[in-house]
This record gives structure tokens, C-alpha cells and sequence, in this order.
């Protein structure tokens, strides 16, 4: 039986004779069911109309992007690390060309995700890679769609991987969403891979906060202000954004600062 997958989000669910009735991910007001209703697909049609490509992102940082766009179209990214390589984020799309791709990097140690909305095949990367652990915070369990041993749930604030890789949940787009401080990154300097719980935005010198982007709902005072607090014991020089090509290279930890400045001053009643 085939694991439908969601045309809009790109999130994939458990074997079924027939596809789901709705997608509870889209459903949210967060998200949306698409213009033509409700739709889906499956890795083999995927793999037959898509692939992935690779860019070089810094050093030991690749960005992966499948092309055409499908779903939501964000990138993922590839950390390699010597403790053993990282994936941040999720994108729908794994095949044979992308598992040797990655495997000539160095292989996966483990993935991590920001958030609901990038889960996508997330079980068919570990079983890919040997059934490696699967880092989703606690805050966002009931959002797994496709439940497997490999998803490992923490909790708290922060959970440290190796090499100083450290998970921090922020909050806000959802309860456990989710950065990843990487202190290694920008040639030490430190990298802050957001997904879309801070969104570079197109002038690539702030980020913005919201609960749904596609529906316009803003983030509250006090849960921009703990996004603040999460992220401030941390350096970092860049911020990687959920789309190719968002992110602001220098003065990443400036760039917050100055962005939730101005959004508390924009929201101000």
C-alpha cells in the first residue's frame, strides 16, 4: 500500500489502501488546502517528475532543493560535521541519486526539523540512512503524521546533538518550533539555520515572525519577545532561511536584534 503524500505541504502519512480524507496539516489555519482541493501523490510519482539538486552553500554547508518546486518548496541542508553529519529541515523528495550523493559527503548521522510544516518524508531519510534518529521537539508530537521509532521527541529548551550542534526551540509558528545553532558555521563564526521560525526576508538584512504566512496571522508580542530570549545566549554571523537563496550573510545576531525591534515597534497597539 502506498504512504499518501500531501501536494501542498509535502507531508507524508502512514500506508493506506486509498489516500486520506484531508491532510490535518493543511487543515490548520497555519496552512491551507490548495486551490484545487484537496490532492495527492506518492515517492514513486515524485520520483519520476522531480529531483534534487545540490548547491554549496559554505563550507561543509550544501543546500537541497527539489526541482520543479513541489509543495512548499523549501531547502534542506546538509551539515557535515565531524561528529557525523547533520540534515536540517526536510524536503519530500529521496532517491537513489540523492542517498549517493549525500552518502559521497560523508553519509547522515542524524535530521533534525524546524517544524510541522517540514516533516515531510522524514521516516524514508533515517530508514535511508539505517533507521538514524529523527529530532522533532515534544511541543509538536501530535503534528507527526507518519509516527516511527526513529523520531526521537525532546523537550525543554535546548538539546545539544555533538560538536556544539544545539536545537533550540523558540516557539511561536508552533509550540516546539525550532533552530538549530551550528558554532562551526560562517569559518567558525557561528550559522543559525531558522527554517521559518525567524523568515529571512528578501532585503537579506532582517527576519519577520509569524503564526501562518500564507494566511497573513502575525505572531503576538510576548511570543516574538521569547523567540528573542531563545536565541540570545547565542553567536552567530549568518542566518540560512527556509528558501533558496534567504540568507543574510554578516551580522546575523545584529540582524535579529534590529528585526525584533522593529516588528514589536510595528505591532505596537
Amino acid at each position: 500500500m502506498p504512504h499518501s503524500i500531501c501536494v501542498t505541504c509535502g507531508v507524508q502519512y502512514p500506508e493506506t489502501p486509498k489516500p486520506p480524507e484531508n491532510c490535518p496539516v493543511c487543515d490548520d489555519d497555519r496552512q491551507y488546502v490548495g486551490l484545487q482541493g484537496q490532492q495527492w501523490t506518492t515517492l514513486d510519482d515524485l520520483r519520476g517528475e522531480h529531483e534534487n539538486t545540490f548547491k554549496h552553500e559554505a563550507s561543509g554547508l550544501t543546500s537541497i532543493q527539489t526541482t520543479p518546486k513541489f509543495a512548499i518548496g523549501q531547502r534542506a541542508f546538509l551539515i557535515q560535521s565531524p561528529g557525523g553529519n547533520v540534515l536540517w529541515d526536510c524536503v519530500s523528495l529521496i532517491d537513489d541519486a540523492t542517498v549517493k550523493t549525500i552518502q559521497e559527503r560523508g553519509g547522515l548521522a542524524a535530521v533534525a526539523i524546524s517544524h510541522p510544516h517540514f516533516y515531510a518524508t522524514m521516516v524514508e531519510w533515517s530508514r535511508a540512512f539505517g533507521g538514524i534518529p529523527i529530532y522533532v521537539h515534544a511541543d509538536d508530537n501530535t503534528w507527526i503524521m507518519r509516527p516511527d521509532p526513529a523520531v526521537t521527541l525532546w523537550e525543554g529548551e535546548i538539546h545539544t546533538l555533538h560538536d556544539g550542534l544545539t536545537l533550540v526551540r523558540c516557539g511561536g509558528h508552533f509550540e516546539g518550533s525550532t533552530v538549530l545553532h551550528w558554532p562551526a558555521g560562517a569559518d567558525g563564526r557561528g550559522a543559525l539555520l531558522v527554517g521559518d521560525t525567524l523568515q529571512v526576508v528578501p532585503d537579506l538584512r532582517h527576519v519577520s515572525f509569524m503564526r501562518s504566512y500564507p494566511n497573513y496571522i502575525p505572531l503576538p508580542t510576548e511570543a516574538v519577545r521569547r523567540i528573542a530570549r531563545a536565541v540570545a545566549p547565542f553567536s552567530f554571523e549568518q542566518v540560512l532561511g527556509m528558501f533558496p537563496g534567504l540568507t543574510i550573510p554578516s551580522d546575523g545576531q545584529g540582524a535579529v536584534a534590529r528585526s525584533i525591534e522593529r516588528y514589536l515597534n510595528a505591532i505596537k497597539s
